[in-house]
């Protein structure tokens, strides 16, 4: 190359060149781990309505916070009992939530004819929008710091089981006074891993009922493989409405405002939810825990059963509706579990946070009373991560439940459970075994399995998952499937089960409970080695956790003592409000823009050959509607502070009016599990302006669209 011609490939790769993006962590410059120091940022921005840092919002975004602004943004956002999120969005009572949060409920209330998670809903009249049963939505009415009254009470515990009891007591006891003294629905929320309980109450609206959904494809276009991914292209929502105890729709002075055009790239907005759980907080020792030992265990469970269930999808084309939201909420499990261990694995992560238990052990060091009270405090953690270490997978695959075990397996422990209930004197034995009730007990003692493809396919992913995590050769692989996995570990159960023949469990009920209990069958054996482990390790490992629950509580106080309110308190499923902006970032060697329009939805529908799964549309969308722009942003990207639990919360701008619609985060945000890294964690949001077009030009739903914009009824 000439170096004219170099002159003119620098030229032309400069012009072209964007500022990069503010980054510690970069695939450009080596990576110097000694040179890796914690931030504060580190540990998020999930900020508790009683602890806002106004300053920093003014600092920021020179928006002045008011007491008047947060008291309305507290009482527009509601709490879902689905476990998500959700908010007024007009003074009539209507919500707004994600479809995802209430996908699961919709064969419970679709009548003959409908198939509602395909094709959606939408309730032409107020008269036919449809009740919700078993649903509730909670508004957090006050706030009380109530730490004092727990750990006092906790001090008088000799010891840490000692410790926790009395701090559940207590915690009983004050969440009873406070729903006897106000009628509302109370709850202690725990801080800072216990440096810190607030008491919330709630007022409960527990008349809900559904006025849209979308159709599954738009609401999760992508399916599973777009989950916690970004760019991204689908409207993921639902609009439900709260009614009062005379029938009518709940009045709320408290809503958030529609905005017609959302929020633009790189200005302030905020999520305003529920976060579910984060372990910020950890120390060292029970991070490494969850990286060598928790995490891939269960990431191995998750995706044995992945491959299982998707497998059977894929054999059931015309019956994969039914089946797609099983198949998405053990694939999120999986994805999640991965994301948790990418970021465990990642150096630069972990680094920061050995800097981070580095400087809070020289600030004990430094501080004659810090280090008085809490000097012994890692030996008691380390203690506690090490029986942790040796002692938890067997301990987890020792698990016999509805969701890792194939039904032969529960089937088995139901009857060794029942056999020892049988060995019993009538007087001793539980009320489900004796009497008129033992009748209807030994009647359930049948295989409960729906489908038996599926639970071919589900016997084999338990024999693959035992082999990956105790390995092939260990005695209970040899004794449970014969060492076989596979089809093979199959073919050895339904050859040597005697719970796969419904004429030998018979055999078994009606006779000895010795022949149960004795039994060389492989389940049946088991079962009852489960039991008698299980027995053994569940003490440890209780002991373990309480003295970990009564460390970490101690750990969070030195935290806070040594830090103050540098730090944000984790998640714990509480109502919270997070800042950020509108953001892309780099990733993959190139960049995510901060916006996505609905010219990507077709793109990937297109690419994909039109095929159903993932990137399918639903025949009214197969086509661009005529009025709908295509440039309009259908999803966002900012960099507020999300986790679990925040699937459907509103992001608002500073007139707390809707720019979007929280329904996932990217794949880095996984990692904010355990630490918060701005340079990439992602939440991803429904336009507000993208989801309004939609219902305009696609669903034709006019009078949701006047409620919207007009936030109310008129």
């Amino acid at each position: 190359m000439t170096t004219k011609t170099l002159a003119i490939t620098l030229g032309i790769i400069f012009l072209g060149f964007l500022p990069p993006l503010n980054a510690q962590n970069t695939i450009y410059e080596p990576l110097v781990l000694e040179d890796v120091k914690y931030a504060p940022e580190d540990f998020g921005k999930m900020w508790t309505f009683d602890a806002i840092p106004t300053q920093r919002f003014e600092d920021l975004y020179e928006f002045k916070v008011t007491e008047e602004w947060l008291e309305d943004v507290r009482l527009s956002a509601l709490e879902f009992s689905t476990g998500c999120s959700a908010s007024f969005v007009s003074q009539n009572g209507l919500i707004m939530t994600n479809h995802h949060c209430v996908r699961g409920l919709l064969p419970g209330i679709q009548q003959e004819g409908e198939n509602l998670q395909r094709d959606g809903f939408y309730a032409e009249k107020m008269a036919d929008e449809r009740p919700f049963p078993n649903i509730f939505v909670d508004q957090l009415i006050s706030i009380e710091n109530v730490t004092e009254q727990i750990q006092t009470a906790m001090a008088l515990g000799k010891d840490d089981e000692a410790q926790v009891k009395l701090r559940d007591e207590k915690i009983q006891e004050l969440t009873t006074a406070c729903e006897e003294g106000t009628g509302y629905k109370c709850r202690v929320i725990t801080l800072y891993n216990g440096g810190k309980y607030v008491l919330h109450s709630y007022r409960r609206y527990d008349d809900v009922r559904l006025l849209m959904v979308p159709d599954v494809q738009i609401a999760a276009t992508g399916w599973d493989w777009d989950n916690f991914t970004y760019p991204r292209y689908e409207l993921d929502f639902a609009f439900l409405r709260a009614y009062d105890a005379d029938g009518q729709p709940v009045k709320s002075p408290h809503y958030f405002q529609w905005s017609e055009k959302g929020a633009a790239e790189s200005e302030p907005v905020f999520t305003v939810g529920r976060p579910g759980n984060t372990d910020r907080l950890l120390s060292m020792a029970q991070i490494e825990f969850h990286q060598q030992y928790r995490n891939p265990t269960i990431l191995t469970l998750f995706n044995e059963l992945y491959q299982a269930q998707y497998a059977h999808f894929q054999a059931n084309p015309d019956r994969q509706a039914e089946m797609l939201s099983q198949l998405l909420s053990i694939a999120n499990g999986r994805k999640v579990f991965a994301g948790y261990q990418l970021a465990l694995n990642d150096e630069y992560l972990m680094a920061k946070k050995r800097d981070f238990e580095k400087e809070l052990k020289k600030r004990m060091n430094q501080d004659k009373a810090l280090y008085t009270e809490y000097h012994g405090l890692w030996d008691k953690i380390e203690t506690a991560a090490e029986v942790l270490n040796n002692n938890y997978v067997g301990y987890f695959t020792l698990q016999i439940n509805s969701f890792s075990s194939p039904a032969h397996l529960i089937l088995a422990k139901k009857l060794v459970d029942y056999a020892e209930q049988m060995e019993l004197p009538e007087a001793e034995r539980a009320a489900d075994y004796k009497g008129e009730k033992l009748i209807d007990t030994k009647k359930g003692l049948v295989l409960q399995a729906l489908d038996m493809e599926l639970e071919k396919g589900r016997i084999q992913a338990h024999a693959n998952y035992l082999a990956k995590v105790l390995g092939k050769n260990s005695k209970a692989m040899k004794i449970i499937y014969g060492g076989h996995t596979g089809e093979e570990a199959l073919q050895y159960i339904m050859d040597k089960a005697a719970v796969a023949s419904p004429e030998k469990v018979s055999a078994l009920i009606e006779g000895s409970p010795k022949g149960i209990l004795e039994a060389l069958s492989p389940y049946l054996w088991f079962a009852r080695h489960s039991k008698e482990q299980l027995a053994v390790l569940g003490p440890e490992i209780q002991g373990a956790q309480n003295t970990l629950e009564v460390q970490n509580q101690r750990l969070a106080r030195l935290i806070f003592e040594a830090f103050g309110t540098e730090m944000s308190p984790d998640a714990t499923g509480s109502l919270r409000i997070s800042d950020g902006r509108v953001l892309g970032y780099e990733y993959n060697g190139t960049l995510a823009p901060a916006k996505t329009t609905y010219y990507g939805l077709w793109d990937r529908y297109y690419s994909f050959g039109q095929t159903a799964y993932p990137w399918g549309l639903h025949e009214r969308w197969q086509k661009p509607p005529a009025g709908l722009d295509l440039s309009v942003p259908i999803c966002f990207a900012s960099d507020n502070d999300i986790v679990g639990g925040n699937s459907g919360s509103a992001v608002i701008n500073r007139n707390a009016e809707v720019v979007g619609l929280v329904h996932d985060g990217n794949l880095e945000s996984i990692a904010g599990s355990y630490a918060f890294l701005p340079e990439e964690n992602r939440a991803v949001s429904t336009d507000s302006w993208g989801l309004l077009e939609g219902l305009k030009y696609v669903y034709k739903t006019e009078r949701l669209v006047k409620e919207l914009e007009n936030g109310g009824i008129r």
